[in-house]
Formats: C-alpha cells, structure tokens, sequence
C-alpha cells in the first residue's frame, strides 16, 4: 500500500509539472524554455558571463519585469559588457551611469567588483572553473549566496536547479526534502534538463498564486 501511495504521488506530481509545462507556454513563454534549453557552458563568453552576473544580481528580490525594463539602460551604462577591461578603465563613468539605471549602490558596485576581477584575472582563466561547474567557486564573487550563485549558473548553461523560494515551497508540497532531487525525478521522467525544469516550475509560480496546490501531496488519495 506505501509503494503504491509512493507511486500515486509521484505520477501525479509528473502530471502537475506537465500541466504547468503546458500553461506557461500557453501564456507565451516557449521562447524562454527554449533559451533555457540552448544555454551552454562551453559558450559562455566574457560578455556574457558579465551580462548574466549582472541580470543575477539585479533580479535578486525584484521581479524579472522590473529588471527587463530597466536593463537595456545598464547595458548602455557598463558598454554593453563588450570589455572587462574598459569597464575597470571607465570605472567611475559607468558607476555613474548604472546609478541613474539602477539605484541601488550595492548591486551596481558588485557587477562592477565583477568586472574589475574579469579585467584583472582574465576570462580566459576564469572559464574553466565555470565550466567545470564549480558553484563554490561563483560565490566567491560579490552578490553570489546560495541562490543566486546556482541562478547565474543556471543562466550560464550549468544544468542545476536554483533553490529559491518557489521551489523549495514546490519541494515540501511534493513531499520532497530537496528541489534537486524532486526536479531530477521529473527531468529524468520527461527527457528534460534540470534547469529547464527548474525554470517551468519557478515561471509557473510567479504565473498562478496557487502554484502549491496543483503539487501538494495532500491531494493525493
């Protein structure tokens, strides 16, 4: 009877993670699970591991939307990442202009401590300790805690799952100790990444208030 309740469970949070598949894309959002799917560590250039350490620290705490209509202006303000190096150079100038884009001192001093550490260790050296997928390795970089560092790496192309708070509350909902282990049953179930189904599941709570209900194991009979 516990294997076969087990088993219910299990089938049933498959159906719920199909479900919400299907509602985020129907509420256009395929062109994101797309680009969560193509991200490649191997890839992953200076200007765009600057790029994303940037959208990371912005979005912590913020709403994704916010940070969208805001990032084209810190593009513009840190040279559109295109160089660590002039970043370093034109530091004061860039600080500046990030500030009147995005006032908070923090985050803008972090994505310049950043690029002022690309500048100087060189992205060249800096990469493989990414690729290698070496989470401890991102917090040793300002701003990085323990879910925005698996947030940057996720957006890197690394295939893990970001323990934020939508997550951990699909998690205990699951009746899951850990989102790794209850996102890896489900991407082993329905041939996806790890990331990408970190991603589904975090846009479809910040889409439907009562995400919870649709996973918890307590509707379960």
């Amino acid at each position: 009877m516990a294997l076969r309740k087990k088993a219910s469970r299990f089938w049933c949070l498959i159906d719920a993670y199909a479900a919400a598949r299907q509602q985020v894309i129907a509420r256009g959002f395929l062109a994101e699970i797309a680009w969560q799917q193509s991200r490649d560590i191997e890839s992953t250039t200076e200007t765009e591991f600057l790029r994303q350490f940037a959208w990371v620290v912005l979005a912590a705490g913020f709403r994704d939307s916010v940070v969208s209509r805001k990032f084209p202006a810190i593009l513009g303000a840190f040279l559109d990442f295109s160089s660590a190096r002039e970043i370093a150079r034109q530091e004061l100038k860039c600080r500046a202009a990030g500030l009147a884009a995005f006032g908070n001192q923090r985050k803008i001093d972090a994505i310049l401590v950043a690029a002022k550490r690309v500048a100087n260790d060189g992205f060249d050296a800096i990469k493989p300790r990414l690729a290698s997928g070496d989470i401890c390795y991102l917090q040793t970089f300002p701003f990085m805690g323990p879910a925005t560092s698996y947030h940057l790496a996720k957006n890197l192309g690394i295939d893990v799952v970001k323990p934020d708070r939508h997550l951990l509350r699909i998690t205990r909902a699951a009746g899951y100790e850990a989102p790794d282990a209850m996102c890896r049953d489900i991407a082993n179930t329905v041939g996806e990444r790890l990331s990408v189904v970190d991603l589904v599941l975090w846009r479809y709570a910040t889409l439907n208030p009562a995400y919870l209900a649709d996973f918890s194991v307590a509707t379960v009979n």
